[in-house]
């Protein structure tokens, strides 16, 4: 019954005879043919062949859920068997949004790769949910997230604790009135800006500027407005993005203030034409972590890429 699977799952995510037979080096008559065979082995079709693009049949979704975890049972016992030869082969598959597939984990690869050149690591960037996702379902080893997610579901190892900041455009006027609340550079890559002599700025003196926001199902934008909440105000959003590096370039154009972490405005260079501010502390700290699926049998390089980069 599944046998010949690896053609029906490729026709799946392809969602095209056609892309699939490109991908796995095979005619399309051969594909369509191998496929139709496991649908007379089962006895009901798999893919309904009158949409587009191709959709799966009810008897069809039950199959790929059959299929992925088939799929996740053979990667668990490839990555058992590759223990034995102490790194000399396997893979790694590592998953970040934008910020730490671009920032943080390019680095913590370069370092990986060097102790284990034989280790075969590919990355995923990927939204937090579609990455928690591909995370349940096998497809990836570990991923990097400052979001939350289900503790029965996944376990975690903190990589990183981070920080909010306030970032105005320098032009604002209000800038004027806040002098003594403006963190320096050299405070904020020190994280000097931690200790309690360094007070937050009055939020609430913002109430009426315009704000650039992650949308509401990113964990920046949620603690965002949930910080605004707390000092009593609702944001004047004017725009909503998904990503924190293209929110900090649009408030570097000078349209508005957005929410920043630490981490991120250490990778990159900062800018006089902004401003940063403390945030009152609690729902501005989050912890950055590696996240994997509860349950799932830990390869050996799993286990020293954690090691190394949670040192």
């Amino acid at each position: 019954m599944f046998q010949g699977m690896e053609y029906v799952y490729e026709v799946y995510l392809e969602k095209s005879f056609s892309k699939a037979a490109e991908k796995l080096f095979i005619s399309q008559p051969s594909l369509s043919a191998n496929v139709k065979r496991v649908e007379h082995h089962i006895g009901y079709p798999i893919f309904d062949r009158s949409t587009k693009p191709l959709s799966l049949t009810e008897c069809g979704v039950q199959y790929i859920k059959a299929v992925e975890k088939i799929k996740s049972i053979q990667n668990e016992f490839e990555g058992f068997a590759n223990d034995w030869g102490d790194l000399k082969k396997g893979t790694l598959t590592l998953g970040g949004s934008n910020l730490f597939s671009s920032w943080i984990l390019p680095s913590l690869i370069a370092d990986f790769a060097r102790r284990y050149p034989l280790i075969q690591i590919s990355l995923v960037e990927e939204t937090t949910a579609n990455l928690a996702r591909m995370l349940r379902h096998g497809q990836l080893d570990l991923m990097l997230d400052s979001s939350v997610l289900d503790a029965t579901i996944y376990g975690y190892r903190k990589f990183q604790e981070e920080h909010l900041i306030l970032a105005v455009p320098g032009a604002f006027p209000i800038n004027n009135t806040l002098r003594s609340y403006q963190l320096p550079v050299e405070d904020i890559l020190s994280k000097k800006f931690l200790e309690e002599s360094c007070p937050p700025v009055p939020l609430t003196r913002f109430k009426s500027e315009p704000f650039i926001m992650l949308k509401p199902e990113n964990d920046t934008g949620k603690r965002a407005r949930m910080i605004c909440q707390n000092n009593l105000f609702e944001p004047n959003i004017i725009l909503e993005m998904d990503q924190q590096m293209t929110s900090y370039n649009i408030t570097c154009s000078g349209m508005g203030i957005s929410f920043i972490g630490d981490i991120m405005l250490s990778k990159v260079p900062l800018t006089s034409d902004v401003v940063y501010y403390k945030l009152p502390a609690g729902e501005s700290s989050r912890d950055i972590r590696f996240y994997w699926k509860n349950g799932r049998y830990q390869t050996r390089a799993m286990e020293e890429f954690l090691k190394m980069a949670c040192q």
